[in-house]
């Protein structure tokens, strides 16, 4: 409720609870579509072929492997690049990336728009993919997931989130659209002591994957941090290719602490 001037009380337009971009809910429904084809009308056989024709494969890239031998063949090594995105392991898996793709997605698209959004997320996922090739070339191990979009998510909200009047700035104006204040320059962000604090837990947790300390699922699933990194840092480094909104203007920042 509001007081008017003249003493007259009237309700206040109410907040959705859940004010998730339609651009994330298309790619959420997507995700959940897929997952529930290959549970529903594959066999185990079919889901397999399916998973090798369009997961992300290091050996697809090794010379030594003949063209065809591979489900795809030629064209597996171009759009595997970013249909393994679309692929999850299992529920649990599907469902974890589902929670973080809402979470740190909605600010992000909300920003962006649905058509930055949707470039930001190929070029996220295919730099998480080109990381995990970097570190396992010819190896047969099947990468699957949305992770390195998500990755890429969390970089770029770092870019804007942790800003005055930022969603986490704890002194914010409530007037203020926490998704569009201005982002600080990357130098100048990482003297952020809020940023520095979260990039240390998003890279120490990120190696602990990587040290097999810990897993997700099943022990014959491991986490593909490299894949992470990958998106992680084209969100955090390229974010200021996607932004529509203008940079904050240097000589009228505040103090960042």
């Amino acid at each position: 409720m509001q007081r008017t001037p003249h003493g007259v009380c009237v309700q206040s337009p109410r907040e959705p609870i859940f004010n998730v971009p339609s651009v994330v809910l298309v790619i959420l429904a997507l995700l959940v579509a897929v997952h529930g084809m290959r549970a529903l009308l594959l066999t185990e056989q079919d889901d397999q072929l399916f998973l090798l024709s369009f997961g992300f494969l290091p050996v697809r890239y090794d010379t030594a492997v003949l063209d065809g031998v591979l489900p795809g063949g030629t064209g597996a090594q171009i759009w595997t690049f970013i249909t393994y995105a679309l692929l999850h392991a299992d529920l649990t898996h599907l469902g974890f990336n589902a929670i973080w793709l809402v979470a740190f997605g909605s600010p992000v698209a909300r920003r962006f728009g649905a058509l930055r959004f949707m470039l930001f997320c190929v070029a996220t996922v295919v730099a998480g993919a080109l990381a995990h090739l970097a570190l396992h070339a010819g190896e047969r191990n099947l990468m699957v997931g949305a992770s390195a979009a998500i990755s890429g998510m969390m970089g770029a909200a770092t870019r804007f989130a942790f800003q005055q009047g930022g969603s986490l700035d704890f002194w914010r104006d409530p007037s203020r659209d926490p998704d569009r204040v201005p982002a600080a320059p990357l130098l100048v962000a990482l003297r952020n002591s809020r940023v520095v604090a979260f990039l240390a837990v998003w890279f120490g947790l990120n190696l602990l994957f990587g040290l097999g300390s810990i897993s997700l699922g099943g022990a014959e699933q491991s986490v593909a941090w490299e894949a992470h990194l990958g998106g992680f840092l084209v969100g955090l480094l390229l974010f200021s290719a996607f932004d529509p909104i203008p940079p904050a203007d240097q000589s009228v920042m505040p103090t960042l602490h």
